[in-house]
């Protein structure tokens, strides 16, 4: 690489430097007390220049090289990491897919907006059983014939909710692992295409994170990118140039702290002169300095190899993984200099340090860059066993019942429920105190935000005297919305329900809150959403307004006055039962040799779980060679 970067790389520093200095750094505590995105400050980069920074001028972008977007990321950073990743993530995950991956009339379509800062655009990959496994996506899309009907949820989402162009991944073709992801296109304002809660982060809090939900969006044909199937590629594609992004964006953190440390170091006295000139603070400054130097080449150096079209993958891993490593470290050792005082809120270093800590985490966990450095360098090593299918995995709750009663009228419904309740051993003739704690209650009626107004609460309140329970909340009800005190809210965060009957109203099935419920032996679900996840993780569901629903069933559940409720017996858990699916073998009618579909046949590069139809033409029995249509069909 070039060890010195050009005038034109320097001058856009200096332009990005001001600019931050100018707008950003003035706000950059506000945005952070205030979890805010700087939605000016966005509007304000766009007419900069620097949100299409690496794209063809003909579509709107600025015509310059990855280095520049990486400089710009860098120096955005170093004033706040929450503005450097917005820029990141609208730049290398939401744009950067259309521009190499799209059609011309995509790319015309999405890439001036883009460019010009007009839009944002966000990149959805991450689900709660797909992160760094991005085989386990369950999000579908189900081709429909002129558009696909798209159904899951996506979490972590940077520029979630502001963002206006999403690149979505999701399964058109299930069961045949990352050989069936799609990508598609997504605007927002699209029907059946919401936003969660904004997540309430440790760090980069002036950046919007927030989770994705689709409920049946009709995504037309057209927004397809790529082919079908092609998913997996493009977003591994995009997730090599994106780690370029995150390396800048830890670079620039560890940068400011690293300028903080300085200045305070020759400002502040003890023993009668700057702590600078003590050799305990001068090696650590040395040493900080020489880290930042290390990162800052395999940046650049990343960024320069993908610009000239050179394989980049392990050096982009490396740059990110090493980077954010080191801006650990860095950011540790300023807020060390900086003693006590560098420990209070409103210090641009605590501020730094908690920023800091995302970086080894997203676009791939270091422990994921190391894996993907050492494949680079050993190749495709035999694990020395034949790896079995892998099975998608189960409700976050564990297996359960799943009866959601769609049949009769609500009164009917209410009575099915009510009887299998009852049949599960639920006497509702006693009860407990409605403040009982969450995690010693035998039962808790537990409100979401689908209730809606807080007058709401009442109907709450009045199922959970006629159930004889406590009553509960998911975190926003109780944190955002203020309807109960923190301790009732129920979650992974929050308190974990132990107990026997979990019954949700209006919530919807947050991954943090189904992890707090996981070990209830029987969970109801009360939601108008009928895709909503919490559906897949109950025992009992009925799809309904809360406003119908709650009293009917209050009233089913009503005995009057309750006595008080027997020390807890736990309730076993009522499970469906499983029925173990017969399946098939192929026997080679040459030498016995039996083609298991849950194994494969490594040694002939055919993955477990490949279907018998589905082998390659050219596939031929691996012990003697006889021919795949010589091979006889067997169930066992």
């Amino acid at each position: 690489m070039s060890y010195q970067t050009t005038k034109e790389h320097e001058l856009l520093r200096e332009k990005v430097r001001e600019f931050a200095e100018r707008e950003i750094k003035p706000i950059a505590f506000s945005l952070d007390v205030k979890s805010e995105f700087p939605t000016q400050v966005v509007k304000n980069m766009g007419k900069l220049g620097i949100m299409g920074l690496p794209y063809e001028k003909k579509y709107g972008g600025a015509g310059t090289d990855v280095l520049s977007y990486a400089i710009a990321v860098e120096e955005l950073s170093r004033v706040d990491g929450g503005v450097g990743v917005i820029l990141s993530a609208h730049t290398s995950l939401g744009t950067y897919p259309i521009a190499a991956f799209g059609s011309e009339e995509q790319k015309k379509k999405y890439l001036p907006g883009l460019c010009s800062g007009e839009l944002i655009g966000a990149f959805g990959l991450t689900e709660p059983n797909a992160g760094s496994d991005a085989g386990g996506t369950e999000t579908t899309a189900e081709d429909m014939g002129d558009y696909y009907l798209l159904n899951g949820n996506k979490i972590f989402i940077t520029n979630g909710g502001e963002a206006d162009v999403y690149v979505i991944f999701a399964l058109t073709t299930p069961n045949i692992g990352t050989r069936g992801i799609s990508a598609l296109i997504l605007e927002k304002g699209m029907e059946g295409f919401s936003f969660g809660d904004h997540y309430d982060k440790l760090g980069i809090r002036s950046s919007a994170t927030c989770e994705l939900i689709f409920n049946n969006v009709k995504v037309p044909k057209a927004n397809l990118l790529g082919k079908e199937g092609q998913g997996f590629k493009i977003a591994m594609a995009t997730l090599d140039g994106g780690r370029i992004g995150i390396a800048a964006q830890a670079l620039g953190i560890a940068q400011g702290a690293f300028e903080e440390a300085v200045e305070y170091s020759k400002e502040r006295e003890q023993f009668g002169k700057p702590i600078a000139a003590q050799q305990a603070i001068a090696f650590k400054i040395a040493d900080m300095a020489t880290k930042l130097r290390c990162a800052r080449m395999l940046v650049y150096s990343a960024a320069e190899l993908k610009e000239a079209h050179a394989p980049y993958g392990m050096e982009s891993a490396m740059a990110k993984q090493y980077a954010s490593d080191v801006a650990l470290e860095i950011t540790s050792d300023a807020l060390q200099i900086f003693g006590g005082n560098g420990y209070l809120k409103g210090m641009p270093v605590e501020r730094m340090y908690r920023d800091a800590r995302i970086t080894p985490i997203y676009e791939g966990t270091n422990e994921i860059q190391r894996v993907v450095i050492a494949a680079h360098i050993l190749g495709k090593i035999s694990r020395g066993e034949t790896a079995a299918v892998k099975k998608s995995k189960g409700p976050e709750t564990g297996e359960r019942k799943r009866m959601i009663i769609t049949e009769g009228t609500l009164k009917e419904k209410i009575d099915l429920l009510v009887a299998n309740l009852q049949k599960d051993g639920y006497d509702f003739s006693v009860g407990i105190p409605m403040d009982t704690p969450i995690v010693a209650a035998e039962r808790v009626v537990s409100a979401g935000q689908g209730i809606g107004s807080k007058e709401n609460m009442k109907l709450v309140e009045d199922l959970a005297k006629a159930a004889g329970a406590a009553i509960g909340s998911s975190r926003p009800v109780a944190e955002t919305l203020g309807y109960l005190p923190l301790d009732r809210y129920v979650g992974m965060s929050g308190q974990k329900f132990k107990g026997n009957l979990y019954i949700a109203c209006g919530i919807s099935g947050a991954l943090q809150h189904l992890k707090g419920i996981k070990n209830a032996s029987t969970i109801v679900a009360i939601n108008k959403d009928p895709n909503a996840r919490i559906f897949k993780n109950c025992d009992y569901g009925i799809v309904g307004d809360v406003n119908e629903v709650l009293p009917a069933l209050t009233k089913a559940l009503d005995t009057g006055e309750k006595k008080p409720a027997p020390p807890m017996k736990k309730i076993k858990r009522a499970v469906a039962k499983k029925h173990t699916p017969s399946r098939k073998l192929y026997l080679c009618n040459g030498c016995g040799y039996e083609y298991d579909v849950l194994l494969g046949d490594e040694e002939g590069d055919v993955r477990p779980g490949t279907e018998f139809k589905d082998l390659p033409k050219e596939w031929v029995c691996p012990h003697c060679g006889e021919a795949a249509d010589n091979f006889i069909e067997i169930e066992v």
